[in-house]
């Protein structure tokens, strides 16, 4: 009999794992605990800006016109419970308010509701990003309060790419499994036999190493970032061109080209507060010496942003009084609208706290942002955000302000200064039309 699948939490995670499994051909139950998370899910929309998410969606939640009918939401953990043969936990695990630790109370709860009530077998598979040793404590959980006999835990953690979720659920880089019984391996391989069919390769351990996989994945990609902006400080100080280093570096096979842009750092829902998490955890565990370096890591990438304010301050002759900023990019990354420690936003706030004048534009991003900052000033359009600008910031690297006419810009600005701060443009189409053009680590730049 075909296996169904639960998944807990419908979130960014959790909706795109629920409309990946009724892709793969399961059945799915998806419950999440907002009453209007599940009314939009259940019309086939999505409460974030995912390529194709919302597309996959419609062609599998039941009773949309042309739907498979594989994919159903609710909000009862009595019919998830009786439902799944797997339950996927997807819920946030956030930084801790005043913390550096890892707030675990979404997924505590989500076990604690629904270990009471599972009766039968059942594979529960963690997928949120927790701090090491989680897993054994909620197996325990799950041992001591389920009542159905061969109800199991397995640690599952995702890799999804904001901006590439749907394909990195349906064509994963890597699955890695934590696990305990071959029971469970055998689910698992069972639920993704599709992608690993198709080549996705298939890393089955045990729990703790697991769930550190993706935690020191996060730590490593923060680490590069950190690296070439480090670089582009000491390039600014030498004379050197970051951006010819980078692409030095990059034909090293064992260093490899990519995250090696250097800009104004990393942020989002992710990277930062995955690091910090893995610094409190070690320190709980007592290895925090091993980690040490992770704090110099945040500590370059938050310095970039100061960077970047101190830039646009020198380019309007050392105060933002009276001056107007012009912000291209609200998102922490392009093809997202997640706005959540996002390096642009944190630059634009930083300027009109001195006093600028600042006007935001992004293609995703704005309602996001307005809620966050609603402070700044907005604009529909580029063109409008620059408007009387007398310095504009490129901030997020979106394929639509890469695409600009620098000369037509130019002449709905006061003054023809561009200021990239993630090194994406071309400086010689910008400053043929006679715009000053200036990026981090670049001479003449």
């Amino acid at each position: 009999m075909a296996l169904k699948i639960t998944v807990i939490g419908t979130g960014y995670l959790g909706a795109t794992h629920a409309a990946a499994m009724a892709e793969l051909g399961f059945e799915v139950l998806g419950l999440d605990v907002v009453p209007e998370k599940i009314a939009m899910l259940s019309a086939g929309r999505v409460p974030m800006y995912e390529p194709g998410l919302e597309e996959l969606l419609t062609r599998h939640v039941a009773g949309l016109p042309g739907s498979s009918g594989r994919l159903r939401f609710t909000s009862s953990w009595d019919e998830v419970a009786a439902f799944g043969d797997v339950h996927f936990v997807c819920v946030n695990t956030p930084q801790k308010h005043g913390e550096y630790a890892c707030d675990m109370s979404y997924v505590d709860a989500a076990f604690a509701s629904l270990a009471p009530l599972l009766t039968r077998p059942a594979l529960v598979v963690g997928k949120s990003t927790v701090p090491v040793g989680s897993a054994d404590r909620l197996a325990r959980l799950l041992a001591e309060q389920a009542p159905g006999d061969g109800v199991e835990l397995a640690w599952n953690p995702e890799f999804l790419r904001e901006g590439f979720a749907v394909e990195d659920t349906l064509r994963p880089d890597r699955i890695v499994v934590g696990v305990t019984s071959e029971r469970a391996e055998k689910l698992l391989r069972e639920v993704y036999a599709t992608p690993i069919a198709g080549g996705s390769p298939l890393v089955v351990t045990d729990y703790p190493t697991a769930e550190l996989v993706k935690t020191s994945a996060n730590s490593f990609l923060a680490t590069k970032i950190s690296f070439i902006n480090a670089m582009a400080e000491v390039c600014e100080a030498a004379g050197g061109d970051v951006q010819k280093l980078a692409e030095a570096l990059g034909h090293d096979d064992r260093i490899g080209a990519k995250f090696l842009r250097a800009g104004i750092g990393f942020g989002g829902g992710c990277l930062p507060k995955d690091i910090r998490a893995f610094m409190a955890r070690a320190g709980e565990l007592g290895v925090d010496q091993a980690l040490t370096f992770l704090r110099e890591v945040d500590s370059i990438n938050m310095r970039r942003r100061g960077h970047m304010v101190e830039l646009a301050r020198e380019a309007v002759g050392g105060s933002f009084l009276g001056k107007r900023v012009a912000v291209l990019g609200a998102a922490f990354k392009p093809d997202s609208d997640d706005v959540r420690d996002s390096p642009a936003l944190n630059v634009a706030g930083q300027i009109h706290l001195q006093g600028g004048q600042v006007t935001v534009y992004d293609p995703k991003g704005m309602a996001n942002a307005r809620q966050l900052f609603p402070t700044l000033g907005y604009a529909p359009s580029a063109r409008e955000a620059v408007r009387g600008a007398d310095v504009v910031l490129h901030l997020t690297e979106w394929r639509e302000f890469r695409e600009l006419d620098p000369a037509e810009l130019g002449q709905e600005v006061a003054g023809r200064i561009m200021l990239d701060g993630r090194n994406a443009l071309d400086p010689a189409r910008w400053r043929e039309a006679g715009w000053v053009y200036r990026a981090m680590g670049r001479p003449g730049a």
